[in-house]
């Protein structure tokens, strides 16, 4: 992600309302056997390639560095945390190994961090927040000897460090997965209740933490998620915290898109804030990082996620065979570096819709791995009613072409001429509720 912040600690009491409104799952009288679409799930082979580049090699005395914005309670941070630790146990690397200084801020802290590390040992060293680039260029230069790696940043290509590289994942493709499983529900929704479609229109919501092309990015594939399936037009309304981790504001702001009319909550925001509004309101929810079920009950029908894991064993596995590592390193579903977390069947009514959407799923994951599925297809929306041809003379793409063809589809290219994501077009059909935060 761009900014990190740790999550704030809750009020017990508030905690308690959020898991009794949210609830666990309950028993039903439904016969689940007719749920029989499976959803997709990388091999494990997806790890083999780097196990054999260290395949006979001596690890036992390497040394990993890791600088995190937040600690293990907070769900981005938890997933870079897990990733290395599955990089550890792919490689046989013992996780005393690694060395992790948390909770690090965006400034000169991380300059001293990346120092000490240096200093324990470590000849690698990972930082996991887009305001820790800036000083971990400065450490990079002080220290030649060791590789940094930076997640999220846009700056290894252009300062000219051969020891400094810019690291994210294709999340936009989880995203457009989890809309699609958005898109089913709305769909059974609708047949259920037909008053959610007003003027042949569905209105759905978005909590953003920030106005930054990440969000912008996440919340545009996840709305074409969705509409790819939907049988009925459908539009968002996108109200922004200003916060990465901030369950009350997270909770406030789904409360407010829900009265604001929206029949499904989904965020780009890390706790489980709009899932437990979501529940409490009787709405579905589609969350991100980790699953929402234990927060959003029945309502939880899934989050998008990223599998860190990729990464790191490939980083790791790659300089200890004395690989030059990607400047800028960015996968999707063909490596298995992104994913969905459990698909709720208690949030499906129906069994065809469980499988209808499992199914839809299924389809698109596969044309991320043969290549034929574009998730950013600019015959699927339009800006100011136009569709979008070019890029170099847009604000905020810094005269660089992002519109690519490739297989007779015509595309915005994302996280190709850098790994962090920079689509940051508006769409028609997307209303922002706020731009500055707290208004």
């Amino acid at each position: 992600m761009f900014k990190k912040i740790t999550s704030l600690v809750l009020v017990a009491a508030m905690l308690f309302t959020f898991v009794a409104c949210g609830g666990d799952k309950t028993e039903d009288d439904r016969d689940y056997s007719a749920y029989t679409a499976v959803p997709y799930e990388a091999g494990t082979d997806i790890y083999d390639a780097y196990k054999a580049l260290v395949a006979g090699k001596d690890l036992s005395n390497i040394k990993i560095g890791a600088i995190m914005i937040g600690d293990d309670e907070e769900g981005y941070t938890k997933a870079h945390h897990d990733g290395l630790t599955k990089m550890a146990e792919n490689l046989g690397i013992s996780e005393d190994q690694i060395i992790i200084k948390w909770t690090i801020p965006e400034s000169a802290e991380c300059t001293t961090a990346a120092n000490e590390l240096v200093g324990e040992g470590c000849t690698i060293i990972f930082a996991n927040s887009f305001g820790h680039e800036d000083y971990l260029i400065e450490a990079a230069r002080q220290h030649p000897e060791v590789q940094f790696c930076h997640a999220t940043g846009y700056q290894a290509a252009s300062s000219g460090l051969s020891n400094l590289t810019n690291y994210f994942n294709n999340v936009y493709e989880s995203r457009y997965v989890s809309g699609i499983y958005a898109g089913e529900k709305l769909n059974e929704m609708a047949a259920k209740d037909p008053s959610i479609v007003e003027n042949g229109k569905i209105t759905i919501g978005y909590v953003g933490a920030f106005t930054y092309a990440e969000v912008i990015s996440g919340y545009t594939s996840y709305l074409l998620g969705v509409r790819s399936v939907c049988d009925y037009e459908v539009e968002m309304k996108v109200k922004f915290t200003g916060s990465w981790a901030s369950q009350e504001l997270e909770y406030d702001t789904a409360m407010d898109l829900i009265d604001e009319g929206c029949v499904l909550i989904s965020q780009h925001a890390d706790t489980t804030g709009a899932a437990a509004a979501a529940a409490e309101k009787g709405v579905y929810d589609v969350g991100y990082n980790v699953s929402m079920i234990q927060a959003g009950g029945d309502h939880a029908i899934t989050s998008a996620t990223l599998n860190w894991g990729v990464y790191y064993t490939y980083a790791v596995a790659n300089f200890v065979a004395g690989n030059k590592l990607a400047t800028d390193w960015s996968e999707g579903y063909k490596t298995g570096a992104v994913k969905i977390t459990e698909v709720n069947k208690a949030a499906f009514e129906t069994a065809e819709a469980y499988n209808a959407a499992v199914t839809a799923a299924n389809a698109a994951i596969q044309g991320f791995i043969d290549g034929t599925l574009q998730v950013f297809d600019t015959s699927k929306f339009t800006v100011g009613g136009q569709a979008v041809t070019s890029t170099v003379a847009l604000e905020g793409f810094n005269g660089l072409e992002y519109i690519k063809t490739s297989g007779g589809v015509t595309y915005f290219a994302e996280s190709t001429l850098a790994s962090a994501p920079a689509f940051a077009l508006e769409i028609d059909g997307i209303t922002l509720l706020n731009r500055n935060y707290g208004n």
